[in-house]
């Protein structure tokens, strides 16, 4: 098959500004598409997934790849370990629990999906706003927690507990979080 040369330019809107979110709404792209994509295009699409700079350039310096569970493990191998730098870079564009990411940007637009199926009544809503509060209190960052196919009930339950660690778990405990997110992500972006 004789493709366009695509390097210099983004194979499809997927991979322009709007990055992991267009290709989480118009679905992954090709694991063939991505390894071609530039540099630039790349980084627009992964990015999204995760905003440290050091994991993002790991992904794309590594291409191509033969298998998405290649890209995967990179991403793995990658975020092992986290520097506290670089997870509180991350966290800036994270937020609260509970509460619906605004704006257009595609780290916003993956929150709510992620969120979206976090459905709960008003006191347990409460009761993560109270705690969610807490937590920021004690800990001074935003509380972290991989929603996407947990209920609001696991959810609390997990930020009570949590609350009650000290920092170097927590600590622990948030980068392991941040990890899920972005492979949950990852994964969405790129397909066989």
């Amino acid at each position: 098959m004789n493709r366009p040369d695509i390097r210099a330019e983004p194979v499809d809107a997927r991979a322009t500004s709007s990055g992991a979110a267009a290709a989480a709404s118009s679905g992954p792209l090709p694991l063939e598409e991505f390894n071609q994509l530039s540099p630039e295009a790349a980084e627009r699409l992964l990015r999204p997934c995760l905003d440290i700079d050091r994991w993002v350039r790991v992904l794309i310096e590594d291409r191509p790849y033969a298998r998405v569970a290649d890209v995967i493990e990179t991403a793995r191998r990658a975020a092992e370990p986290f520097t506290d730098e670089e997870v509180e870079a991350a966290l800036a564009h994270h937020p609260r629990i509970g509460e619906r990411a605004t704006g257009g940007s595609a780290e916003a637009a993956l929150s709510r999906s992620e969120q979206s199926g976090v459905v709960a009544d008003e006191d347990v809503q409460r009761q993560i706003s109270e705690g969610n509060q807490a937590y920021e209190q004690r800990f001074g960052r935003v509380f972290l927690i991989q929603a996407a196919g947990r209920s609001a009930e696991e959810i609390l339950a997990s930020l009570e507990s949590r609350l009650g660690n000290n920092e170097e778990i927590e600590r622990s405990i948030v980068a392991d979080q941040l990890r899920e997110i972005a492979l949950l992500r990852l994964a969405g972006v790129v397909a066989p």
